[in-house]
């Protein structure tokens, strides 16, 4: 009995809309995610990425990331600090020109339209207080708007909009991927739950000094990230010293009762944790308008958001967070025709 041909079902690869998040040098993770993503052989189609989700993003699509990877762990701490660019009189702590002189070079003037994959670089308009989508145009100009940190890095004026960092309004902008046809969409935050504090319910506490011995631990845990252990040690020991909080002494002057702020806290950090709490709130509103189909979170604290000598050990951890979220949520690179 002869028999004709037999058509077999091949399945297809899962097509990917990727959306990739603001957070400093915590967006080396966003390396790791799309390394593991394409290990494991889903097909990227869509990519929208905000500050340093949208350097990544926009490398990737340019075919250039693993070139970028390569040079980005060889620097270290020093090199970081040659490459800033410090400025008094602009509008932000560095201009960064060296650094996005190196993104120039790598993205060769490319163009967002030509990319092999539709990519979009989200950026705040300052001044007409609304998300900016450059999904046209030079890629290093889309890029260099969008991760114009404020008060750290420089921002930009382009066509009459004064631009800065697109984590100010959409931290992780899933909403310019949803007209793709994707099977999935994943998005990478780098705003995760701290490992050590994770975020609760609003706290009572009383305006009065309390003992050192009372809140010392909770200092130490979550100051952690933001502060050298000599320093915490040094503000711990201060209070257990010097200051007493009995009734006889309660009244004293307000400024008296608060000390002098940490010798290591910086004007930097201190903006770097001010916009990290707003947007780990921004966060839950977007993510809840637009859920993705997988969630991958980085932990704030897996690093400080200006360590960007730390790229080998944060693309580990995106690797790590990508491979766990997928696996947790089921997620395969094939699926049925």
């Amino acid at each position: 009995m002869t028999t004709g041909p037999v058509d077999v079902l091949v399945p297809s690869r899962t097509r990917v809309a990727l959306a990739l998040g603001s957070g400093g040098a915590r967006g080396y993770a966003h390396i790791g995610a799309i390394e593991v993503l394409e290990a494991r052989g889903f097909e990227i189609i869509c990519i929208a990425g905000s500050s340093m989700g949208a350097l990544v993003g926009g490398l990737h699509a340019a075919g250039k990331l693993s070139e970028f990877a390569e040079w980005a762990r060889g620097l270290n701490q020093l090199d970081v600090l040659r490459m800033l660019d410090p400025s008094i009189s602009a509008p932000g702590a560095i201009r960064a020109g060296k650094i996005f002189a190196k993104v120039r070079d790598l993205f060769d003037g490319a163009l967002i339209e030509d990319l092999a994959i539709p990519f979009t670089a989200v950026a705040t308009d300052l001044l007409a207080r609304k998300e900016v989508w450059f999904q046209s145009g030079p890629v290093a100009v889309a890029v260099r708007a969008s991760i114009a940190i404020p008060s750290v890095i420089t921002p930009v004026v382009l066509n009459g909009r004064l631009l800065a960092d697109g984590g100010l309004m959409n931290p992780v902008p899933i909403a310019p991927t949803v007209s793709s046809q994707a099977d999935a969409t994943i998005a990478v935050s780098l705003g995760g739950e701290r490992r050590e504090a994770p975020p609760g319910p609003p706290v009572k506490e009383t305006a009065a000094q309390r003992p050192v011995e009372e809140w010392a631990d909770r200092f130490r845990r979550t100051a952690s990230s933001l502060l050298d252990r000599d320093v915490i040690r040094s503000i711990t020991g201060r209070f257990s010293s010097g200051v007493s909080s009995s009734a006889s002494e309660m009244y004293v002057e307000v400024d008296d009762l608060f000390e002098a702020l940490p010798p290591g806290l910086g004007k930097g950090d201190v903006i770097a944790q001010s916009i990290e709490a707003m947007q780990t709130v921004l966060t839950r509103y977007r993510l809840a308008g637009y859920p993705p189909d997988v969630l991958v979170s980085i932990p704030r604290d897996a690093c400080r958001s200006r360590d960007f000598h730390r790229a080998a050990d944060m693309i580990d951890v995106g690797r790590s967070a990508t491979e766990a979220a997928l696996d947790l949520a089921g997620v395969s690179a094939t699926h049925p025709n």
